[in-house]
């Protein structure tokens, strides 16, 4: 198999009481192990792919064969936004950010505050299933939308973060409710982890 499934970092339960154990096993070990599966199942009919990672293969979809494009944007965007998602949460997570992307945020939003609000609202507002993303831009933040699986790597950005709006991501625990799991999803985020892929952003 070219791609698997990485472990989770932490225990299923180790992001309580922000995201409950079930979500994060069914979210892990099913959601995300059947995008692993169909990316998989695409690259076997083009071996070549498989010397490509998954973050080579979702940024430059033109030069994936017509057949297994669509299977690779979906699934492979899939594997790639959740295995940054898992990386950018931890247990005793949250509080303000620091480092350089803490000034960065400052910078282009004027206070952590003001960041989350926008993030949260615009990333609300995603019709159907989604997901928020943290850019770098022409030397500035940026928030963006993706729907479905996409990835800002598809457009030639780096995701520095990124809060999964699926809805398999928060129903079990908040419903309907989408504003109060974005609002309550800051607690768990890893900022040491944020800055490293800020600084790869960067570059």
């Amino acid at each position: 198999m070219a791609f698997e499934l990485p472990p989770l970092p932490y225990a299923y339960d180790a992001l309580e009481p922000t995201i409950d154990e079930a979500t994060m096993k069914l979210h892990h070990d099913k959601h995300h192990q059947t995008y692993v599966t169909n990316l998989n199942g695409a690259v076997e009919k083009h071996p070549e792919l498989g010397t490509k990672t998954p973050e080579e293969l979702v940024a430059d979809l033109g030069a994936i064969p017509e057949d297994v494009r669509g299977v690779i944007r979906n699934n492979g965007g899939g594997h790639v936004n959740h295995t940054m998602f898992w990386e950018i949460m931890t247990p005793g997570g949250g509080g303000d950010p620091t480092g350089a992307i803490g000034e960065q945020i400052t910078t282009d939003f004027g206070s952590f505050e003001a960041f989350k609000k926008t993030f949260n609202e615009t990333t609300a507002k995603q019709f159907g299933s989604g997901w928020g993303f943290l850019v770098f831009k022409g030397g500035k933040l940026e928030i963006v939308t993706k729907p479905n699986q996409d990835s800002p790597l598809s457009d030639g950005l780096y995701p520095i973060l990124g809060n999964d709006v699926w809805e398999h991501a928060y129903y079990l625990k908040y419903n309907n409710r989408r504003p109060d799991y974005l609002a309550a999803w800051w607690a768990v985020v890893n900022w040491d982890e944020v800055n490293k892929r800020f600084a790869t952003a960067k570059k």
